[in-house]
């Protein structure tokens, strides 16, 4: 290793490289799904950076890309995240921590450090979901958690099936799954992640450790109508399904409202044939719901379902509610977590209702998260953002806890 060499991979200069790459001119900030021209060029930049860094990259049967300091190897130190966005969403949830574990490597590799340990940086794929409707996909594929069949045959908003993407991106469709030898190699996982509220403005801290993560879902409100002309069909005579999905929405924010700690949202309705003067076909709603157990999150689904059901049958609309995804209640490793913190200085420790790779494998391997934090406390949109210098306050965390683990 020669010193000096790395002294200018900085995790804000590593964001900057990667600024105009998938901005979104129509909702504003990001769109970078898996796969598509965004995603392949954010994907080629990290094998980029990551080799010039000394570092191996290999791409698994999932999607997801490993970049190892040395040979791969059991009892591994792991960092990383994803680089994939929700549609129109900021510039770090993903790249922040991807750019900081490349920007660590290259201060450690700079103070001559060998790992004792096997070391990698790991970027999962398909994170946010926003391609195929799956939340963790690289990881729960890794994990088992998401059937190789059920992925297969995901579609995105074109009709274009998974398979169909893997195998015209280089992968091999058949080889997907779990992959009990990769995730066999992980001793720990250690993501760090832009702060999605504003938990750490309010304590004034710059950098804290996860706790834990609510439980949380995903599922698919359909509702079937009659298709028929705006204006010569009677209010009376309708079996409208927008009634329906507007029924969900409302729905979900009462349901949320009567329950301590509850989260339900509905980011996204679909109408069939979606014309200004056409009575709606079909509608379908589309449901998160988190809570801090699973339970809760069942119960406050459960109450939303019989909303809706009930608006179906007064409407005359068939409705059907398919879960498409579950996450359980994540509460991450106390050993794990107590070890960082004395690393770190006792930092704030603070619970997540958002969804991360980190949760998926936290049933497999120990695993821990860094926030840094976030002025606005919006996430999932273009407002999403973090001061430079705390930013950089985040690697000099990452670079300590590594130091510690490596």
């Amino acid at each position: 290793m020669t010193r000096g060499a790395t002294q200018d991979v900085t995790v804000t200069g590593l964001l900057a490289e990667i600024a105009d790459v998938g901005r979104d001119a129509v909702r504003g900030g990001y769109s970078r799904h898996v796969f598509d021209d965004a995603d392949r060029a954010l994907r080629e930049w990290f094998t980029t950076r990551a080799t010039g860094l000394g570092l191996d990259v290999v791409p698994d049967a999932d999607g997801n890309l490993w970049a190892w300091w040395g040979a791969p190897g059991p009892d591994a130190v792991v960092t990383g995240s994803h680089l994939d966005s929700v549609p129109g969403g900021g510039a770090l949830d993903g790249p922040l921590g991807v750019a900081s574990a490349l920007a660590a490597v290259a201060r450690l590799k700079a103070t001559g450090l060998t790992p004792a340990r096997p070391f990698a940086v790991v970027v999962f794929a398909e994170e946010e979901g926003s391609r195929f409707g799956v939340a963790c996909l690289g990881s729960g594929l890794l994990t088992g958690a998401v059937a190789p069949d059920r992925a297969r045959a995901l579609t995105d908003a074109a009709g274009t099936t998974l398979a169909e993407v893997w195998a015209a991106n280089g992968l091999d469709p058949q080889r997907l799954g779990p992959d009990d030898r990769a995730l066999g190699r992980i001793g720990c996982f250690v993501e760090l992640h832009v702060e999605q509220g504003a938990d750490l403005v309010h304590r004034g801290a710059p950098v804290a450790l996860a706790t834990a993560i609510l439980a949380h879902g995903r599922w698919r409100v359909r509702a079937v109508g009659q298709g028929n002309h705006a204006g010569a069909t009677p209010m009376g005579s309708r079996h409208d399904p927008v009634i329906v999905a507007a029924r969900t929405v409302l729905a979900a924010r009462e349901a949320a409202l009567a329950t301590p700690g509850a989260r339900a949202t509905v980011g996204r309705v679909t109408v069939v044939p979606g014309g200004t003067n056409v009575i709606a076909s079909v509608a379908e709603a589309f449901l998160d719901v988190r809570a801090a157990d699973d339970g809760t999150v069942r119960a406050v689904v459960a109450e939303i379902a019989g909303a809706v059901r009930a608006a179906g049958e007064a409407e005359g609309c068939t409705v059907e509610i398919v879960e498409e995804s579950f996450a359980p209640a994540v509460v991450f490793d106390a050993g794990l977590r107590r070890r960082l913190a004395a690393v770190l200085g006792d930092p704030p420790a603070i619970p997540t209702g958002a969804g991360h790779d980190a949760g998926v494998l936290a049933t497999h391997v120990p695993t821990a998260m860094l926030f840094v934090r976030n002025p606005t406390g919006v996430s999932h949109a273009p407002e999403e953002g973090a001061a430079a210098e705390d930013c950089e306050r985040g690697v000099d965390a990452l670079v300590r806890v590594l130091e510690e683990l490596v």
